[in-house]
C-alpha cells in the first residue's frame, strides 16, 4: 500500500505544482534576463558602455543578496502561498519600471530594485518543494523545475527579438516595448499564485486523507532520520562552515551561468552573426542545456549518485565556456562550444540543489537556503562584471570566458571536498525540531 501511495502521491505532487512552479521561474527569469537581449539597443540609445552594462547586469545580484534572508524568514511566517505572489507582483512592477530608464543611474537603481524585489524566490521555492517532495525523489523533481531557465532563456530570444522590432513604434524604443510587454505575465501569474498554490499538503485538496498522510509521514521521518539535538534555532545555520561551503560551491556555477546568459547576445554578435538573427541562435545552446537538466538529473536520482554527477557536470561546463574563449573567430564551433558550456553548467544546477536540500529542515533550512543561494548569486553580480569589465579593458571577451570556466570548475571541486552527506559522526546541519 505505500508503494501504491507513493507513486501515486508523487504523481501528483509532480503533475499539479512542478509545472506551475515551472512556469512562475520562467517568468521570474525572463523578467532577468531580457536585459541581455535589450542591451544593444539600450546601450546605443542611452549611451552605456560595455563595463556600464556589465556592471549594470549585475547589480541585481547585490539587491537580491542583500535580501534574500530576509526575505524568507517572512516567507516562512506568513506562508508560501502569499509570499511568493506578493514577490511575482513587486518584481513584475519593477521590471515594467525599466522602460524610463534615461541615466546609468536609474540603470543601477532598478537593476538593484528588481533583484530586491525579487529575493527570496529561488530558495522560497526550493524551501517548498522540500515540504512536499522527499530526499529520494528531489533530484528529478528540482531538474523538472529548474528547466524552465534553459527553456525561458531559449524561448526569450526568439521573442525578445520580434518585439525588438517594435523599434520606434509610436515613439518608444525596441528595449522599452521589450520590458514592458515581458512583465505582464509575472503580474498575471503572481494573482494566480494567490489562488492556486496550496501552502502544505493538508491545504492540498487535491490528495486524498491517505496521500496527505502518507507525505506527511514520510517527510517527518526523514527530519527525525537527520537527528539533532533540540534548542537549535535557525540563526545557527549562518555559523555552520558546511553552509558557507554549500554558498562557495554555488557561487562559481552562477558566476559562469549568469556571465554566459546575460552576454551570450552580445558574444554572438562579436562573433558576426547579424542582431535579427541572434534570438533565434540562442535558442541552440539553452534547448540542448534543457534536455541535458533533466536527463542528467534524473540519472543522478537513478544511480543514487550526486557528487559524482555533479563534478562530471562542472568539468564539461567549464570545458565548454573555455573552449568559446578561444573559438570566436570559427562562429559554428563558438556556438557549438557554448552549447557544451551552458548544458554542463546548467545541469549542476538541481544537483546541487538536492544536497543542502537532504539536510535542512523547518524555519533554519529557509533561512540556511535563503544564505546559500544569496551568497552564491554573489557569483551572478561577479560574472557579467568581470565579462564587461575584461571586455573594456582589453578589447575581447575572451579572458572573461576563460574565468567563468575557471569558476564552473571550482563548483566541481569543492563539491567533491564537501562530500555527498556529513560523516556518520558528525552532527547534522539542522535538528528536525527547532525552537526559535
Amino acid at each position: 500500500m505505500d508503494s501504491d501511495l507513493e507513486t501515486t502521491t508523487l504523481k501528483k505532487v509532480s503533475t499539479r505544482l512542478v509545472p506551475f512552479l515551472s512556469v512562475l521561474y520562467f517568468a521570474a527569469f525572463v523578467d532577468r534576463v531580457s536585459v541581455g537581449f535589450a542591451a544593444q539597443q539600450m546601450t546605443r540609445d542611452l549611451g552605456f558602455s560595455a563595463y556600464v552594462f556589465g556592471l549594470g547586469a549585475g547589480i541585481f545580484f547585490l539587491g537580491y543578496c542583500f535580501f534574500e534572508v530576509p526575505s524568507n524568514f517572512v516567507l516562512h511566517r506568513v506562508g508560501s502561498r502569499r509570499w511568493i505572489a506578493r514577490i511575482m507582483i513587486t518584481w513584475g512592477l519593477v521590471a515594467g519600471a525599466m522602460v524610463f530608464m534615461t541615466s546609468v543611474s536609474s540603470f543601477y537603481w532598478l537593476r538593484f530594485l528588481l533583484g530586491v524585489a525579487e529575493a527570496g524566490f529561488f530558495p522560497g521555492i526550493m524551501y517548498y518543494l522540500t515540504q512536499w517532495v522527499p530526499a529520494q525523489h528531489r533530484g528529478k523533481l528540482v531538474g523538472r523545475f529548474m528547466v524552465a531557465i534553459p527553456i525561458s532563456t531559449a524561448l526569450a530570444g526568439p521573442l525578445s527579438s520580434a518585439i525588438l522590432r517594435l523599434d520606434g513604434a509610436y515613439g518608444f524604443s525596441g528595449w522599452q516595448w521589450l520590458f514592458a510587454i515581458e512583465t505582464i505575465p509575472s503580474l498575471v501569474l503572481g494573482l494566480v499564485t494567490w489562488v492556486y498554490l496550496p501552502d502544505t499538503p493538508a491545504d492540498a485538496k487535491w490528495l486524498t486523507p491517505d496521500e496527505q498522510h502518507w507525505l506527511e509521514r514520510t517527510l517527518r521521518q526523514e527530519r527525525l532520520d537527520a537527528g539533532g539535538a533540540p534548542g537549535v534555532t535557525r540563526w545557527t545555520a549562518f555559523f555552520d562552515p558546511r553552509v558557507l561551503l554549500f554558498s562557495l560551491c554555488y557561487f562559481g556555477v552562477e558566476l559562469g551561468l549568469y556571465g554566459v546568459i546575460l552576454w551570450t547576445p552580445q558574444l554572438l554578435t562579436g562573433m558576426g552573426t547579424p542582431p535579427a538573427s541572434v534570438g533565434y541562435v540562442t535558442v541552440i545552446p539553452y534547448t540542448v542545456a534543457a534536455f541535458a537538466m533533466v536527463w542528467w538529473s534524473g540519472h543522478s536520482d537513478r544511480s543514487e549518485d550526486r557528487i559524482g554527477h555533479l563534478a562530471i557536470a562542472a568539468v564539461v561546463g567549464s570545458l565548454g565556456l573555455a573552449a568559446s574563449a578561444f573559438l570566436s573567430h570559427l562562429p559554428v564551433m563558438s556556438v557549438l562550444a557554448i552549447t557544451l558550456g551552458a548544458a554542463g553548467t546548467l545541469a549542476v544546477l538541481p544537483i546541487f540543489w538536492s544536497l543542502p536540500t537532504r539536510h535542512l529542515h523547518g524555519a533554519a533550512a529557509a533561512g540556511a537556503i535563503a544564505l546559500i543561494n544569496a551568497l552564491g548569486n554573489l557569483g551572478g553580480f561577479t560574472g557579467p562584471f568581470l565579462i564587461g569589465w575584461i571586455k573594456t579593458a582589453t578589447g575581447s571577451y575572451t579572458w572573461g570566458l576563460v574565468a567563468l570556466a575557471c569558476g564552473v570548475l571550482s563548483t566541481g571541486v569543492i563539491a567533491l571536498l564537501i562530500g555527498d552527506s556529513p560523516k556518520r559522526n558528525a552532527p547534522p546541519l539542522f535538528e528536525p525540531q527547532e525552537t526559535t
